[in-house]
């Protein structure tokens, strides 16, 4: 069995992944501990997050109180929902956590049934639990409940061979084919994005580019892709390697198709306010272009930035590791176009930030929740992070999405040290 441990600041964004697979059918709730409890037995967002509300209110100082742990048995393996539950007792009393409330999830959603554990890692007076020697301690209790239970052994080097090769590449290294595919073969199925521009955008990340190119067979038009790896100037390194020779995920008609479903899944999705209120809130603070693409990739968000030949920006993009999501500036808000950033890094005329963002009715301070109104969930998959663990510069170690709460906390806290 593997145990993987995320820590955040979003107690909204943890129970959000969670119980919008719950809505969707592809997990239950499995057990509690000192959770609020309906008399129907139903939970709801809210009546969740209002269980973790005197710990957070009484957090002294730590800057990721959420706990988001995942206990992975082997597929193979197959357990019962009173062993998991025994289990995730087991585990948390083990880890020092065994006073805290939490709430267990079972996800169905894929091949190997597993379970959430969401928490908190401050007790009750506000202090931070000990995390230290976490990763060895973890592996020991993870090898007794195997034992206990009859697991598959997974071993260390298991465990990593969890996570395959999805960083960007070396070209220096060789077998440039290889590392290209255990890229593009992948991207399309966890993030959306809309445009071509955009999936290049999101590719540079990993030190690729592709080109379109056009042809006719047997008098027919046809287009097409290739790739190429960059080196650390952005230079092409190397000749191109033709779409075909990565699959029909990475190839030109499949990526027309999946532009055209990202714009209808995005069109309505709340994750373009979230990260336009996220990027909006950093630029508030941000004092250059350097400071500002900083304090993004601590928020999960990438930023590329184009322009042409006399260094002129015009045009800009966002990609957001947290909603796996890609937008061009221009497709947030006209304060977030292309021009502004040329202004502000060229002409040193940096805007004026007014966040327009809506919070509905009355939000609780600690939990980000509206009082009244059912939270809408995000259309997104975290399988991407479980099976590849991790990603990109922004190396946040997070398997949940950041949301709206986070900047308000944020902005608490630095009213709190002026």
């Amino acid at each position: 069995m593997i145990a993987k441990i995320s820590r955040g600041s979003s107690l909204y964004g943890a129970l959000t992944y969670n119980y919008q697979k719950v809505e969707k059918q592809n997990a239950q709730v499995l057990c509690t501990q000192k959770i609020i409890e309906s008399p129907d037995g139903s939970y709801s967002l809210q009546q969740l997050s209002r269980s973790f509300e005197l710990h957070l209110l009484a957090n002294r100082k730590t800057e990721k109180p959420i706990l988001h742990i995942s206990l992975n048995p082997d597929p193979k393996d197959t357990v019962s929902d009173t062993d998991f539950e025994n289990m995730a007792q087991e585990y948390m009393k083990q880890m020092g956590y065994e006073n805290q409330p939490f709430v267990v999830f079972k996800h169905t959603d894929i091949d190997r049934t597993h379970i959430h554990i969401v928490s908190v890692c401050v007790d009750d007076e506000g202090r931070k639990i000990s995390d230290k020697f976490e990763k060895r301690r973890s592996m020991a209790v993870c090898r007794t409940l195997e034992k206990e239970y009859g697991l598959k052994v997974a071993t260390e080097q298991k465990e990593n061979q969890q996570s395959p090769i999805f960083k960007p590449i070396n070209y220096k290294e060789g077998d440039i084919k290889s590392q290209i595919a255990s890229v593009v073969r992948h991207l399309p199925k966890y993030y959306q994005f809309q445009t071509f521009g955009a999936y290049n955008a999101l590719l540079s990340l990993f030190k690729i580019t592709a080109e379109e190119v056009k042809g006719e067979y047997n008098g027919i038009p046809k287009k097409g892709l290739v790739y190429f790896a960059l080196n650390d100037n952005g230079e092409k390194a190397g000749h191109p390697f033709k779409a075909s020779l990565f699959g029909k995920s990475a190839g030109y008609v499949q990526l027309q198709s999946h532009y055209d479903q990202s714009r209808i899944k995005l069109k309505e999705s709340p994750a373009k306010g979230l990260v336009k209120g996220r990027i909006e809130s950093v630029m508030q603070t941000a004092s250059d272009e350097s400071d500002f693409k900083k304090k993004l990739l601590e928020e999960g968000i990438n930023l590329v930035a184009r322009r042409n030949t006399q260094g002129r920006i015009y045009g800009v993009t966002f990609i957001d590791h947290n909603s796996k999501t890609v937008w061009n500036g221009s497709e947030l808000g006209k304060n977030l176009s292309g021009n502004v950033f040329n202004d502000w890094w060229n002409n040193d005329n940096k805007p004026d930030i007014n966040p327009d963002i809506d919070f509905g009715n009355r939000t609780n301070a600690v939990t980000g929740f509206a009082e009244t109104d059912k939270i809408k969930m995000s259309e997104y998959d975290n399988n991407f992070f479980e099976g590849f663990g991790g990603l990109l510069p922004s190396a946040k170690g997070e398997d949940y999405e950041e949301e709206n709460f986070a900047n308000q906390m944020k902005k608490k806290a630095r009213r709190r040290k002026r």
